[in-house]
């Protein structure tokens, strides 16, 4: 016959066994830097968009105008009927177009200048006094500037965005470069390696994750720097659009334009992410 474990007994193990089980939870969820389980970055990523479409319900209930808090489906309905009888997709066309051009030109010249004032010092002294002091200019105050020298087409737009996103990107790009650690170029010149094959075969390949990382970075600023650029004088556009509805009091358009912008902005942070893990697999990363 079984002898019981008396009722002393078994309350300590079992206090011990919580206590146990909530270190270990604390250990995976409250670690810095420490990965989670996939299930629960699910789960706490579907929790935050119902946490803000609760908060935003209830906000529209309370609020009870549509004009300050229009509900989650008087924007839905709106999105849609921008679609149908605005030809809002051609305005996302257009901001497409203007935000993939700029972003391009500002890249095409800010890696190269970044990474060549984070390899030579003659040419980081030469570039980085006037763009330390350009970056704190706000792209939005050269717009008089540029309506004059360039007119309301294309180009002034285009320059506004290049504006936001050159500046900083040549610094972030100039500042992985400086990252890069002496001992990797050491080994490679001890080896007999000449100075341009240590450039390209071991210095570019170095920087090439953390650049990626920066265009990720910097597209999301040059979303933001969108509207500044359609803001004025624009006949398509999201910025053109979210305008005309201010004139209007149509905050459910407007809301429905900024909810398009995030997605937007997700759907190129999804692709730049992409692109790491295909060319760069063997980086680590924190989960994103």
């Amino acid at each position: 016959m079984s002898e019981r474990v008396p009722a002393t007994q078994a309350a300590p193990a079992s206090t011990a066994r919580v206590q146990r089980r909530r270190r270990g939870l604390l250990r995976t969820y409250l670690t810095p830097k420490q990965a989670i389980p996939r299930t629960a970055r699910l789960v706490l990523a579907i929790g935050s968009v119902v946490v803000i479409v609760t908060f935003w319900s209830l906000g529209s209930i309370l609020i009870d105008n549509p004009l300050f808090l229009p509900s989650l489906p008087r924007v839905a309905r709106a999105w849609i009927d921008m679609v149908q009888h605005l030809h809002f997709l051609d305005d996302v066309a257009w901001s497409s177009f203007r935000i993939i051009a700029g972003f391009l030109v500002a890249a095409a010249m800010a890696v190269p200048i970044g990474l060549l004032m984070g390899s030579f010092e003659v040419v980081r002294s030469f570039f980085q006094p006037p763009i330390n002091a350009i970056r704190y200019m706000p792209a939005s105050a050269f717009i008089p500037l540029l309506i004059v020298l360039q007119g309301l087409g294309e180009q002034e737009k285009l320059t506004v965005i290049w504006i936001g996103v050159f500046f900083q990107l040549v610094l972030m790009v100039m500042d992985i470069a400086l990252r890069v650690p002496d001992e990797m170029l050491n080994v490679a010149y001890t080896m007999g390696a000449s100075r341009w094959k240590v450039f390209y075969k071991v210095f570019l390949p170095a920087t090439f994750p953390d650049v990626v990382d920066a265009l990720r970075i910097t597209m999301g600023w040059a979303w933001t720097y969108l509207i500044v650029a359609e803001i004025v004088s624009a006949e398509r556009g999201i910025g053109s659009f979210i305008l005309i509805s201010e004139r209007f009091l149509r905050t459910d358009r407007i809301i429905a334009a900024i909810i398009t912008i995030g997605i937007l902005g997700l759907i190129t942070d999804t692709i730049f992410g992409l692109i790491h893990r295909w060319r760069f697999p063997y980086v680590e990363k924190v989960h994103a």
